[in-house]
């Protein structure tokens, strides 16, 4: 598991190999210039404080390294060596204004294609699970823009389970109102954030509910 200190210490290592200095790293990303220096690594209460995934997928792309090399960087190896472990299973990652593109899923509604990014992520051990990283705010407060999901198609939704819906005329994230599958009909699921006023409806045989069982900034 990556700690806290081999984060910074990366960062650390990432601007001091291209001449700069956390804060110059910062400026380089089009954050403030602030973001990355020691006094904001924790809280007034000493709690330990980690970048956000924003903030780290904007250095990732002005240095041009992968998320995959960077992790290796934190670990203490080599961010350009091979990765170990072949066949080690890699994470279909997204966002989630990509979901609906074609060829994200199968007719099963499962994770498939080549349009997904990878990403590294030991322990996995399920091969359908993936991630979706939120690009919109349309799920707040539940979920916040920036939010990283963790999504299982196989494992079943209980009630007051969050889930990622797959409707043909776009995804969406919900909350189980009541898990029973009818004949024709699916679990009965309410609408969470921005549509949240909506009521619950009923997922139809083409729609996909894909349990979400993990969300982290």
């Amino acid at each position: 598991m990556m700690r806290h200190d081999d984060l910074w210490r990366a960062l650390d290592v990432l601007a001091a190999e291209r001449g700069l200095t956390p804060s110059g790293l910062a400026r380089a990303a089009g954050l403030d210039p602030t973001s990355f220096n020691p006094s904001k690594r924790a809280t007034a209460a000493g709690r330990p404080r980690w970048p956000g995934t924003e903030s780290l997928s904007r250095v990732l792309d002005i240095t041009g390294m992968s998320l995959e090399a960077f992790a290796r960087l934190a670990g203490g190896q080599n961010p350009l060596a091979p990765t170990p472990h072949a066949g080690r299973p890699r994470l279909r990652l997204s966002a989630f204004s990509h979901l609906d593109q074609p060829g994200m899923f199968d007719g099963a509604g499962l994770p498939s294609g080549r349009l997904w990014d990878q990403w590294e992520m030991p322990g996995t051990t399920e091969a359908d699970l993936y991630a979706v990283t939120l690009d919109t705010d349309l799920f707040e407060p539940v979920f916040r823009a920036g939010t990283i999901l963790m999504v299982s198609p196989g494992t079943p939704a209980r009630r007051r389970d969050r889930v990622l819906v797959l409707r043909p005329e776009g995804a969406l994230c919900a909350v189980v109102v009541d898990p029973r599958a009818g004949i024709g009909t699916g679990p009965l699921l309410a609408m969470i954030g921005a549509s949240a006023g909506g009521g619950a409806f009923e997922t139809d045989p083409a729609d996909h509910v894909h349990r979400i069982m993990m969300a982290f900034l």
